[in-house]
């Protein structure tokens, strides 16, 4: 054994830890403490009943603390992220969920709560988190996941599988107007956390700007609001009477996300609500109870 690998677990995880804030790491202790359980193969680490460090366990987890450093994403290196009560793959390519979304799941899973056998529709669904949490909350929920990305499809499906969630996972364009023509009237909650950034809004985070496509991230046009545009246009088509939109979107962009679905004339209750910390982040807009002619798309 060598002297690092005589050093504790404990003692291995408080440098990790200084190592990474020193880099900028918005959560150097708690990155530490992942990083130590992923290379241990445990689901968490309490440092107050950490194991003696096993044979090359410093080695290992000081190449993993070194990818962290140089700011690729934490999700990336284990694998995996939580997204409310699920465990999901993650990759490279593919949108890493985040925790404020968890919110606008929320709202989707409040509202599919109140209907029998609701069918939900998730919009550019990257891992898959939202509609998953639907799939896996709400009983007898039918919902189906949709992404202009292959590979956000497939990693999708093979966290549905993981979650034992009978979700539909379909590749398409948002912006295509026969997206689910069959479901067209039919859907009870439209949600979405769609790309919005936009052109010259290049995020500062490396986790991001370096690491998540750029298909998620940018949602086109000079303000980054194309893709959100879409979103309501296509929740203006599938959404029954009385059904709901709820669509993630930056907190610059409120009143423009408001305007948008109040410019078609097809819903009513439109609101932006706070996320975790309180910025307004989120639209929710109630389909017209007797949609009529005067209905446009935005």
């Amino acid at each position: 054994m060598s002297d690092t690998d005589a050093i504790g677990v404990r003692e291995l995880v408080e440098g990790a830890a200084g190592v990474l804030a020193e880099a900028g790491v918005g959560s150097p202790r708690v990155d530490a403490l992942e990083l130590a359980a992923f290379a241990l193969g445990l689901d968490r680490l309490e440092l107050v009943m950490a194991p003696p460090a096993p044979e090359g366990f410093a080695t290992t987890y000081a190449a993993l603390v070194e990818r962290r450093r140089l700011r690729e994403p934490l999700q990336h290196i284990t694998g995996a992220t939580t997204f409310r009560y699920l465990t999901m793959a993650v990759e490279p390519g593919v949108f890493v969920p985040r925790p404020e979304t968890e919110v606008v799941a929320q709202a989707a899973i409040d509202e599919a709560t109140t209907i029998e056998a609701p069918v939900v529709v998730d919009l550019c669904c990257g891992a898959g988190g939202i509609g998953l949490a639907v799939a896996t909350e709400v009983r007898g929920a039918r919902v189906t996941s949709v992404d202009a990305s292959p590979a956000a499809v497939a990693l999708t499906s093979r966290n549905a599988a993981a979650a034992g969630a009978d979700v539909v996972v379909l590749e398409g364009d948002v912006r295509d107007r026969a997206l689910l023509s069959e479901l067209d009237g039919r859907v009870d909650v439209v949600v979405s956390n769609p790309p919005y950034i936009p052109p010259d809004a290049v995020p500062v985070d490396p986790e991001v700007r370096d690491h998540d496509p750029d298909l998620a991230l940018y949602g086109g046009g000079s303000d980054g609001l194309d893709v959100p545009r879409a979103v309501i246009a296509a929740a203006v088509r599938l959404l029954r009477p009385g059904g709901l939109l709820v669509m993630e979107h930056a907190e610059v962009q409120d009143a423009q996300a408001r305007a948008a679905a109040e410019l078609t004339g097809a819903f009513t209750q439109v609101e932006s609500r706070p996320d975790l910390t309180g910025r307004p982040r989120m639209l929710v807009a109630r389909r017209n109870e007797a949609p009529g002619v005067e209905d446009s798309q935005p």
